[in-house]
């Protein structure tokens, strides 16, 4: 161990030195940037051989500092490098955090005028001035994967940057005093602030996107913990409270601890924040802390790996008001080394060379000390595939370092690049006014995919040249576009407040936090779909749900449910008063046998041997010849039937209203449709049902046309409920039979009889829903007379599989929403918070929602405009309108009824604290992600089979971004192979059974053989999915290829590239 103090690396003043407060090294080693009083940064350059620099200087024939800057108006009392290298940033008392950046240029200028320093080497410029703070900024630290900045200083606030695009993404003020301190884990999931309150906060992240906000990060950044016992008594005397996370990511060593009246530095175990190791060796208090990046081990270990395993150790370093320096290793409990007295003043800061060999400490006094450490004397240093390991079972991988896979490789990132900044730029534009009347619409909020088809923005299907002819076409329909933001900017702009002195001032806009889209960005929060409806209806685009409106609201708290379960007594049987057969039926069921026993009418009974039969068989008494449904008898479920009432009535226009005319009905299309609602012709629909029970008058039903009687008709039963459209009249009796008529009167059908009354009768185009209270579904085909699938019940949805074997009835989740699509499938959701489509090509009930999601996923994000609204265009041409609009908006509309039922019922803070607990359980470090991908895996599966086009299109582009996130190679490469086709095609060949080519259903599975997947050409889809997955270099060994293949590395195309 070697201490050097190099007297010529000082900031210099007129009459003495300034103090220095802060120093770094880049994470490649090269230089060290040093911070002090006058405003100053200066950077030394360091060689790989530090000895040689420090040690025997004169034969290093390099200039030994690189560049002096001043761009602060105040002490600097931190600097620190990014970690990909790119950026360094400075806090000082001016209230600012500068970032500068290395420009390959040569410097323009010999040296600073009016001072001895040496001519600059290398030009490092300032890039950003950022303003935030109300006060000296203390500590500065950036994310692992370089995604944002974190700031703290005494005015109490931690604020955070992007490192993008150097916005203010979010401020924080939970402080009660001075922060002075901050850390990142390594494994980016946490940071950690350390603050003059005598507390250490824990916050919990996610890393922002290039396209992030501040408004998509209003949910991120929590608080995940609050610790105090260690700081309850400490001083409020230090100037820094400097904390370090460990390499390995399971500890945090906190500056300025007690330990009783003596200081010391507090280790805090990652997880359950807790702690009770002290390093104890410091007589004054310790003001900074700074662990080795590097691991090391008692005995040398190759790249392969430690092949023993537990045996690795960390160093930290500790440094204060004592003016003295401790190194500590994590396998030995006493220090390796205290050196007292080794500077005049107290220390400022710490850093370590990446390589952990070197330890640069700065101190008040204005000189910087170099200790180094000779090669075994820490131990020996372990790969960095250690780290990864480590870090690891934290969820944490190194993405983004990996080797660019040829110059192919480099063309897809920089498109991947490009399209991600077109998209800040656009947005940026958007806000600043630049074009805003010229762009293209947005379909679902998402910004038009180039498909090499030129460079005309397609707005539902339909371009630019098809909207200018359509508008020559009827010039008396021409209006002037208007941007729905520009008045709201506008006043946002003008917005005036009075001071506490009674001044006017004009509030400043921050526009980053002004914008009006939304991005696909995780939100970590359950929020309620009423925050959406604040801005006014004019500020949404005009929803499309292809769902049939419910004529009869169903009751408060939904349509009551009840199960029956299978289970019977024992029957009661003449002379076994003591219940000796109840006994021994009991003493065979141990050991969880099954006793054998007959179902009789009275109840069950032992099974007796009986001789098998033998020739015909006479028929028993009770078995009638008319045929009954079965499932009026054995049905385990009773659905609330609806009350009769005297008078139901049903009013549309001549055109059918909106809720009850599907978005697939050529009305909507028809220019007939456009006039004025005074002039459409109102029709109504009556049924009157006889006042009192004990009469036996039959009902009536009528229709009549502005007034004028068209047609009516007289039923033998009471009507229960009734609906229809422009198509059909239908009407539900309560003796369970279905009545239809045609428009004009005519009878459609004979009368359907059904096991029992209906209690939900839904249409919607020529489609009709009913329900019967015994849980059974229907669906027909009211123009060609048929069903799409036999009757369906209600059982499986209900949870009968938990509850089939209970003895007694006992209520289950209420029916809260029972509709049907254009396409005739049924789409249910409950008051438990699942929702339910079936699937009439496999039989089976799909769930598509759940509150398992809504607190479990990082993108549960019900009131996000980009997906739960789809803009209808008119100028489409029909065949492409009708199969854009077929189960548009379901998906959404499920997950925001999950959310208000679960926030109704109090369950959402229940479900988060859950899981929160969890995430800190060994096993399950990975669990938000995992889930969080399922939950996108989830709403891809349900989109293909409702056949929604623009939300597969969204969910599709969102998987992708968080597949190549995470740099999950298995399924990127299946994802790959489904969009390109024939992801089946190998093991259908070697069984031997290749079918045909043939066109599946509106191609709605990843194995057909078709060019189009949910209505979206497979060629376009896969282009943007290698598109986004282009930056993610670890993956460009699969995106490569196909890239090649499409032709999207070549330079011609870079135009094509996505905006994502």
């Amino acid at each position: 161990m070697r201490f050097t103090r190099p007297v010529w690396l000082t900031h210099s003043g007129d009459k003495k030195d300034f103090e220095i407060y802060s120093c770094h090294v880049s994470p490649d080693g090269s230089r060290l940037a040093t911070a002090g009083g006058g405003g100053g940064l200066s950077f030394l350059e360091l060689c790989r051989e530090l000895i040689i620099v420090i040690h025997r200087w004169s034969y290093y024939d390099k200039p030994k500092q690189l560049a002096s800057m001043s761009y602060h108006s105040g002490t600097i009392h931190a600097v620190r490098f990014s970690h990909n290298g790119r950026y360094l940033a400075s806090g000082a008392d001016d209230r600012v955090v500068c970032i500068y950046t290395l420009d390959p240029n040569p410097p323009s200028h010999a040296a600073t005028f009016g001072t001895n320093d040496a001519p600059p080497v290398e030009n490092w410029r300032i890039f950003r001035r950022l303003t935030g703070h109300d006060n000296d900024v203390q500590d500065l630290a950036w994310s692992y994967d370089t995604s944002f900045l974190v700031s703290v200083g005494l005015d109490s606030k931690v604020v955070i940057w992007s490192a993008y695009t150097f916005e203010r993404l979010k401020t924080i003020v939970n402080h009660q005093s001075h922060v002075k301190g901050v850390t990142f884990d390594p494994a980016n999931k946490y940071f950690a602030t350390a603050s003059d309150d005598r507390s250490i906060k824990i916050w919990r992240y996610y890393p922002p996107g290039p396209n992030s906000s501040a408004h998509d990060q209003m949910n991120n950044f929590l608080l995940e913990k609050t610790i105090f016992p260690p700081f309850v008594a400490s001083p409020l005397t230090t100037y820094f409270r400097r904390c370090s996370w460990s390499p390995d990511g399971n500890h945090i060593a906190c500056a300025n601890a007690v330990n009783g009246p003596v200081s010391s530095v507090a280790i805090v175990n990652r997880g359950t924040w807790d702690g009770d190791i002290h390093l104890i060796g410091h007589e004054g208090p310790v003001e900074v802390c700074a662990f080795s990046p590097r691991l090391f081990s008692p005995y040398p270990i190759s790249e392969a790996g430690d092949p023993k395993g537990g045996n690795l150790s960390t160093v930290i370093a500790c440094a204060g008001q004592d003016k003295s320096l401790s190194v500590w290793i994590t396998s030995n409990p006493r220090p390796l080394v205290i050196t007292q007295d080794l500077a005049v003043k107290a220390m400022s800061d710490l850093c370590w060379s990446p390589d952990g060999a070197h330890l640069f400490v700065t101190s008040l006094d204005g000189s910087i000390i170099a200790v180094s450490f000779l090669p075994g004397e820490l131990g020996y240093e372990a790969p960095f595939t250690e780290n990864d390991r480590s870090l690891a079972k934290y969820g944490a991988s190194r993405k983004g370092v990996g080797v660019i896979e040829g110059p192919s490789g480099l063309i897809l990132e920089e498109k991947s690049k490009a399209g991600e900044l077109r998209g800040v730029e656009g947005r940026m534009g958007a806000l600043m006014g630049d074009g805003a009347l010229s762009q293209a619409p947005t379909t679902n909020g998402t910004a038009p995919m180039a498909n090499g088809s030129g460079d005309t923005p397609a707005t539902n299907g339909t371009t630019e040249h098809q909207v200018a002819e359509a508008t020559v076409d009827q010039p008396k329909k021409a209006q002037p576009t208007i941007d729905p933001n520009a008045a709201k900017l506008e006043k946002l702009k003008s917005r005036v407040t009075i001071t506490q002195d009674g001044k006017k001032r004009i509030t400043p806009l921050l526009v980053s936090s002004s914008g009006a889209q939304e991005s696909s960005l995780p939100h970590a929060r359950l929020m309620s779909s009423s925050a959406s409806g604040q801005g006014g209806s004019h500020d949404t685009p005009q929803t499309i749900l292809d769902l049939s409106k419910p004529f009869d609201g169903l009751p408060q708290g939904g349509l009551a449910s009840l199960l029956l379960g299978n289970k019977r007594k024992l029957a009661v049987i003449e002379g076994d008063e003591d219940g000796r057969i109840e006994k021994r039926i009991a003493l065979a069921s141990k050991d969880d046998a099954v006793p054998i026993l007959s179902n009789g009418t009275e109840g069950l009974l032992p099974a007796r041997n009986l001789a098998p039969p033998a020739g015909q068989q006479p028929t028993p008494e009770f078995i009638r010849p008319a045929v009954t449904n079965p499932n009026l008898t054995v049905s385990q479920v009773r659905l609330a039937v609806p009350k009769i009432r005297s008078h139901i009535t049903r009013s549309f226009s001549s055109e059918g209203t909106t809720a009850t005319t599907s978005p697939l009905s050529n009305e909507i299309n028809n220019p007939e449709s456009g006039k004025n609602a005074a002039t459409q012709t109102s029709v109504t629909f009556e049924a009157r049902n006889p006042t009192r029970p004990q009469d036996r008058d039959p009902s009536r039903v009528s229709v009549t046309k502005r007034g004028l009687p068209m047609w009516q008709d007289y039923l033998p039963k009471s009507v229960l409920l009734a609906t229809g459209n422009k198509r059909f009249w239908c009407v539900a009796c309560e003796d369970g039979t279905i009545y239809a008529w045609t428009p004009g009167g005519r009878r459609m059908i004979n009368a359907m009889v059904l096991e029992s009354q209906p209690v939900v009768l839904e249409c919607l185009d020529r489609w009709l829903l009913c329900i019967t209270a015994v849980g059974m579904c229907y669906v027909w085909d009211m123009t060609n007379m048929n069903s799409p699938h036999p009757p369906v019940s209600l059982a499986p949805v209900l949870d009968i599989a938990v509850h089939s074997m209970t003895d007694h009835p006992r209520p289950a989740s209420a029916i809260s929403s029972a509709r049907i699509n254009s396409e005739g499938r049924i789409i249910i959701a409950l008051t438990n918070g699942d929702g339910y489509a079936y699937s009439p090509s496999m039989y089976v009930w799909q769930r598509l929602s759940e509150p398992w999601w809504a607190v479990g996923s990082q993108y549960w994000n019900t009131t996000d405009s980009s997906i739960g609204n789809i803009k209808p265009s008119s100028d489409q041409r029909n065949g492409e309108a009708l199969l854009s609009r077929v189960s548009a908006g379901i998906i959404p509309f499920l997950e925001r009824g999950t959310t208000g039922e679960t926030l109704a019922r109090g369950r959402a803070g229940f479900l988060q604290r859950l899981f929160k607990q969890l995430l800190t359980r060994e096993g399950y470090e990975g669990f938000e992600s995992s889930v969080s991908i399922a939950h996108l895996e989830n709403r891809v599966a349900a989109a293909l089979m409702l056949g929604a086009k623009e939300e597969f299109q969204i969910y599709l582009y969102m998987y992708a971004k968080r597949l190549g996130a995470e740099g999950l190679k298995v399924k990127v490469a299946e994802l790959l192979s489904g969009l390109l086709g024939g992801i089946h095609e190998g093991e259908e060949e070697e069984l031997g059974t290749v079918p045909p080519p043939k066109r599946t259903e509106a191609d709605r599975n990843w194995a057909n053989n078709g060019d189009v997947l949910c209505g979206w050409p497979r060629q376009e889809l896969l282009k943007n999915v290698l598109v986004l997955l282009g930056k993610n270099r670890e993956l460009q060994r699969i995106t490569v290829p196909y890239a090649h293949a499409y032709g999207i590395t070549e330079e011609e195309s870079a135009d094509d590239a996505m905006a994502s």
